[in-house]
């Protein structure tokens, strides 16, 4: 399909047809585009966890409150955010730029030096938390006043870096849903759903989040509720 059919045929289905089964290959390769999705500093702080078995669909489906979606679905993917493996995320970077120093042969390049600073030593600042909102204070009021002299990422504490991360997860669903429409299949993004329970059943750490789960399979005539509307254009698209 052309990239404008994938888009047309990319609308969220309800009811998926139960003779007509995902090949696992199909979900395989959504979920390795999903990985190449653009995101805030490429740190990647997300998971993507395919429910394959019957025992964790079933439980899955509980948690999705038994909607029409997640009942017939073939197959489902939940997408987390892991805000807190900053560290080693930021570490895998300062692995890869070592290697790329000693590759070129020159540790002291223009580029390694910028990376090395960036990664070593905003990446601390931007994601760095105490416990008693302290370091979000801080961000906050330094960037206030350098922003008084020029442009600057303004400094948030919990609740930005929680936006930021969800941005960038939302943007590997998407990814997932387009790989997914690309093969001929239709997805439904669920909001809907128990995220206790959903963490409960990953057995996913206290740092994580829920970002969506994705209901996968063939669509039917049924799973679409009725033809698809936006808004005017000139309510949303804005031309400066």
């Amino acid at each position: 399909m052309t990239f404008d059919e994938i888009i047309d045929f990319r609308a969220s289905n309800r009811k998926f047809d139960p003779e007509v089964p995902v090949p696992a290959e199909v979900i395989e390769k959504a979920l390795k585009h999903a990985t190449l999705a653009p995101n805030s500093s490429n740190m990647q702080l997300w998971e993507f966890h395919w429910t394959k078995s019957p025992e964790a669909k079933a439980k899955m489906v509980e948690a999705c409150l038994s909607q029409m979606a997640a009942r017939s679905a073939q197959e489902m993917v939940v997408f987390v955010t892991r805000r807190d493996l900053w560290r080693k995320r930021r570490q895998w970077h300062l692995d890869w730029i070592d290697k790329d120093a000693e590759r070129i042969g020159d540790p002291n390049a223009r580029s390694i030096k910028l990376r090395r600073k960036y990664y070593g030593s905003l990446m601390p600042v931007f994601y760095f938390n105490d416990g008693f909102g302290l370091m979000g204070i801080f961000r906050r009021v330094t960037t206030f006043f350098v922003g008084l002299r020029r442009p600057i990422v303004r400094g948030e504490g919990h609740a930005g870096q929680r936006i930021s991360v969800h941005k960038s997860c939302a943007l590997a669903a998407e990814n997932f849903m387009l790989s997914c429409a690309a093969q001929g299949f239709h997805t439904c993004p669920m909001e809907g759903f128990d995220a206790k329970m959903v963490k409960k059943q990953l057995k996913l750490p206290r740092g994580a989040e829920i970002n969506m789960v994705i209901a996968v399979g063939k669509g039917t005539k049924e799973g679409f509720w009725g033809p698809r509307r936006r808004v005017a254009d000139e309510e949303v698209i804005f031309r400066h």
